[in-house]
This record gives C-alpha cells, sequence and structure tokens, in this order.
C-alpha cells in the first residue's frame, strides 16, 4: 500500500466544506479519490464507507440514481458522479435540501471540470478546487532527492512513489492511452482517435518552444480548426496545457503563438526542455491555488519579442507584473532577455532557477539565481 502524502489543498477544502459543497477536479490518478477518502474519514470515523458513493460501483450507481443517499448528518462523498447525465440536478436537489445537515464534497477529472463552464445551475452552492499532483513541498515528505525524482519519475503519485524506470514506461503509456480511449471518448465524439494518438506522442517534442499550429495541421494533414481544437481536447482531459504570451504596450512583443507543457514530462527528452515543463507545472499549480482558495486575479504568461528575445515566465497579479523567471540548467550568466525585461518593469522581482546550481545569490542587478530546491520550496 502507497504511503499518504499530505496534499496541498486539504486545510482549504476542510475549511469550505462548513459554507458551501466543494467540487474537487484534477487529472486521472492525481489523488483525488485518496484525498476524499482520507478527509472522509477524519469526519465520520467508522461510517465512512456508508457516506462514500461512487459512480463506478454498480451498487452506489444504483443508490445514486435513486437518490437514496445516507440518512443523518456528515460529509457525503460523490466520486465521479458527473459520468450520470442528470448528476447536476441530483446534487442540486441534495444540497437544496439537506445543506443544513450534510457537507458534500464531489470529486471528478476531465468531464466535472469541463461541465463546470456550462450552463450552471449549481451557481452559488459551491466552491471548486483544482488538485495537481506532487509538488516539490508535498515530494520533500516522502524523498530525499525530490527534484530528480519529480523529473525522472513524474509528479503522479503511483510513478513517484515507485521509483521505477520500468513502471514508469508502463504507466506513462498506459496513462496516455486511457486519456485518449475512454476519457476523450467520452466528452467529444472522436472519430479520427488513432490520429489524436499520433499527435499525443508528438507533444514531448514540442515542450517549451512557440508551437506552431500551421506546422501540426500539416503533419496530420488536418485543418487548422481541427488542430486547435484537438489541442483544446487534450487540455480538457489534462493531458497538456498551454500558456500565453505576455505582450506589453511598449515592447513589440509576440502576442499569438502559446508554448504547451505536459503533465507527465517523462517522455521529454532534452534535459532543459523537462525541467523547464517541470517549472510550468509547479508555477501553474500554483497560480491556480491562488486562484481557488485566495480569488485573487492572477495568470501564467511568457515574454518573446519579435528579436527573439525569451523570458520562460512572467507571472501576472491584477494585470500587473509581480515576477519573471528564467529556467536553466547549469548556473550560467543570466540571460539578457532577463535583464532586459528586468529594466521594463523594476518592480517585479526577476529570478533565474537553476537545476545544477549549489547556493543562491543576488548578481549586481538584482537578478535572483537560485537553485531549484530553494525556488521550488518557495511555492506549494
Amino acid at each position: 500500500m502507497l504511503p499518504y502524502v499530505p496534499r496541498y489543498l486539504e486545510n482549504g477544502i476542510k475549511e469550505d466544506l462548513g459554507k458551501k459543497m466543494v467540487f474537487m477536479v484534477g487529472p486521472r490518478q492525481c489523488g483525488k479519490t485518496t484525498l476524499a477518502k482520507k478527509i472522509l474519514e477524519e469526519e465520520m470515523g467508522a461510517k465512512a464507507s456508508a457516506f462514500y458513493l461512487t459512480w463506478d460501483a454498480a451498487e452506489d450507481r444504483e443508490k445514486i440514481i435513486r437518490e437514496r443517499f445516507p440518512a443523518g448528518n456528515g460529509l457525503l462523498v460523490l466520486d465521479e458522479i458527473h459520468k450520470y447525465s442528470r448528476w447536476r440536478q441530483v446534487v442540486k436537489g441534495l444540497f437544496d435540501k439537506r445543506k443544513h445537515e450534510l457537507k458534500i464534497l464531489v470529486t471528478g477529472s476531465g468531464r466535472l471540470d469541463y461541465y463546470r463552464y456550462g450552463g450552471d445551475s449549481l451557481q452559488g452552492r459551491y466552491h471548486s478546487y483544482r488538485l495537481y499532483p506532487f509538488s516539490f513541498t508535498e515530494a520533500e515528505n516522502v524523498s530525499s532527492s525530490p527534484v530528480d525524482d519529480l523529473l525522472n519519475f513524474s509528479a503522479f503519485p503511483e510513478p513517484f512513489l515507485s521509483r521505477s524506470e520500468r513502471d514508469i514506461r508502463r504507466w506513462s503509456r498506459e496513462y496516455r492511452s486511457r486519456l485518449i480511449y475512454e476519457d476523450l471518448n467520452s466528452l467529444e465524439n472522436v472519430k479520427d482517435v488513432a490520429l489524436l494518438e499520433q499527435l499525443a506522442l508528438r507533444l514531448p517534442d514540442l515542450v517549451g518552444s512557440p508551437l506552431s499550429i500551421n506546422a501540426l495541421r500539416e503533419d496530420l494533414q488536418v485543418s487548422h480548426q481541427t488542430a486547435t481544437r484537438w489541442l483544446e481536447m487534450f487540455e480538457n482531459i489534462f493531458l497538456s496545457f498551454r500558456i500565453y504570451p505576455f505582450g506589453p504596450p511598449k515592447i513589440r512583443a509576440v502576442k499569438k503563438e502559446s508554448k504547451l507543457y505536459l503533465y507527465d514530462w517523462t517522455q521529454i527528452e532534452d534535459l532543459g526542455a523537462r525541467f523547464e515543463n517541470l517549472i510550468a507545472f509547479h508555477l501553474l499549480k500554483w497560480v491556480r491555488f491562488q486562484q481557488d482558495y485566495n480569488g485573487m486575479d492572477m495568470e501564467l504568461r511568457y515574454f518573446r519579442d519579435v528579436h527573439r528575445n525569451e523570458v520562460d515566465f512572467v507571472i501576472l497579479q491584477d494585470k500587473t507584473v509581480k515576477q519573471l523567471i528564467e529556467c536553466k540548467v547549469r548556473t550560467r550568466e543570466v540571460n539578457p532577455a532577463l535583464r532586459m525585461l528586468q529594466k521594463r518593469f523594476p518592480e517585479a522581482e526577476a529570478i533565474q532557477v537553476s537545476l545544477q546550481g549549489k547556493e543562491e545569490y543576488v548578481d549586481k542587478n538584482g537578478i535572483l539565481v537560485s537553485t531549484a530546491e530553494q525556488y521550488l520550496g518557495r511555492l506549494i
């Protein structure tokens, strides 16, 4: 049995369950069910099993359809209920009738997150959290070399905790297949599944560079609209995510091409691109936590101008530049583009993160040169 690793959302979810329903969404196998059951056991003790219903179990499915939920006060966990076509009506009715006696935690993967953005009859009745796989601060609870282990075995609990090269190869292949042939088919009417898998196999080579949809379209021999839609579908099932350029008015910045990253970065061969993906994931997780828990207006972007000056990541808060982050495998001279952008935004914190750096220091221009461990340790 895998050890339980304390998760960064646990306290926030417990706090909000006393006010509204909580929806917890995230990639497959990132630990949603484990976290939900942990909270449930703390709340309900010996009665926990009666208050956990999953759509994937036939007996529980019948209870959900017939709306035969456990009686009494407590916490009710509904796992994967979004696979039921009437789930919103059921959850709305349950909350409206029993909100003074039941706390309700709803968990699910891509489909639940996808449905949140539709016509929402549940508006005002829930708080939503996005749970992601392990980050450095979680991984260091169970690893003496968290950065290396994250790079080599991904952030997903099962392969990370096994720390086996054989297991991660098998897990990664099976995970991609399940996303495309199960999750994607449940969301979309997909006809060209083989082409979609071909596209998924291409993605590791595209990480970290401005993404050319035209090039993808030509390789796959599909329309620009189709290639764009497929990339959106991959984001809906948590296969990949994209960040978009930051274009201040006074700088001739590129404003169209996004950069793509993966939730499972272990198939990326280039170490620099894999490390950049690792940092991108941590920043995405941190930004979305600030959005979900603190309600902050934050964005994750990157910078690239027409002269090919590029800074890997830009953090915006209330449309104001707060952090400029550059990634390097080795400690070298600070990236000139980072220095250039720092001069444009002197109020922002400029940071260069080094994978193989041994110490942290501030250079003569006030740029923080940090090790991966020290920088990631400041995030969630």
